[in-house]
């Protein structure tokens, strides 16, 4: 069937070419960016706050587009890659490919209409965040030399995810931009970085085959998995340490939090094999991981909020 007779795409494979089961990675920095203005006494709108959030949202659902796109295209995805139907929409589907680019255009174009209507009037530090944010979307997964095919992918996501989307957000607020942002981000940037390695490191033959040269590919598994095991341990060091340090005693409801509802999911973290056949479970731990990892340091910041500590 050529692609002229196949069906159009149903809102259902939109949906899932967005892979929400991943918006952990862009909900949790916008909602950072949101609480830690309100906590530091920055005016930020609900109604903006909202419609930021919305943006980063698309952004990201664009990235998750267009990789599944450009992997489908160049023939990295195939059904003997232990990928769900939800996770590989264009594997399984029947519809034409090229809609699936559409959407993901449509996506990013969303997002950055959404976030530049947010940016008028309020410097030019959102706007560079968001410039740079658009530019990482379209060399993630396009250009020449992708940056998903390089070792830097999971720093560069990491740092745009979990760095510039805080940023960008606290540029929205009135007032001059909080850099200090980017430093009390570390725990999210590498949140999320871990969630590309863990995708990476899954897929070292599949990437070694295909001449992708992601950094546990270049590492090989063994020496991955070391390097996997140490940063989980950071992130979690940090995790415990960071609100403490940003909102004094009331950030210890962060490591609480942690240690009474993340235990069992971060020592499975700190197990994972990064073997194909795992794959989907360990994605779906990871993303979980960073829901309650970087959720705890959330509800510190809502605590505080509702307990009056609000810094000048």
């Amino acid at each position: 069937m050529g692609y002229a007779e196949r069906p159009a795409i149903t809102p259902r494979q939109a949906l899932r070419l967005a892979a929400p089961g991943t918006w952990a990675a862009s909900l949790c920095p916008a909602l950072f960016g949101v609480l830690y203005c309100w906590v530091r006494g920055a005016s930020l709108g609900l109604l903006r706050a909202l419609v930021l959030t919305a943006a980063c949202v698309l952004l990201q659902s664009a990235v998750n587009t267009f990789n599944d796109y450009f992997d489908f295209a160049s023939g990295t995805d195939s059904l003997s890659d232990h990928v769900e139907e939800s996770d590989a929409v264009l594997v399984y589907g029947d519809f034409d490919p090229r809609q699936a680019l559409w959407l993901a255009v449509a996506y990013l174009a969303l997002g950055a209409a959404a976030g530049l209507l947010c940016c008028i009037g309020r410097g030019w530090t959102p706007i560079l965040a968001g410039l740079a944010g658009g530019a990482a979307v379209l060399l993630y997964s396009a250009g020449p030399v992708p940056l998903s095919r390089l070792p830097i992918g999971e720093l560069v996501s990491g740092f745009v995810m979990g760095g510039l989307i805080p940023l960008g957000v606290s540029g929205c607020a009135d007032g001059p931009a909080d850099f200090w942002i980017l430093l009390w981000s570390l725990p999210l940037v590498l949140g999320i970085s871990l969630i590309m390695m863990t995708n990476n490191g899954c897929d070292v033959e599949k990437d070694l085959r295909a001449g992708r040269h992601t950094l546990p590919s270049l590492l090989g598994r063994k020496r991955a998995r070391l390097l996997y095991r140490c940063l989980t341990v950071l992130w979690l060091a940090l995790l415990a340490v960071f609100p403490v340090l940003l909102l004094g005693l009331t950030g210890a409801a962060s490591t609480v939090l942690l240690a009474v509802f993340g235990f069992g999911c971060f020592r499975d973290v700190l197990g994972f094999s990064l073997e194909p056949e795992m794959r989907i479970v360990q994605m779906k731990t990871i993303v979980r991981a960073n829901l309650l990892g970087n959720g705890a340091y959330l509800c510190s910041l809502v605590i505080a909020l509702l307990g009056g500590r609000v810094h000048g």
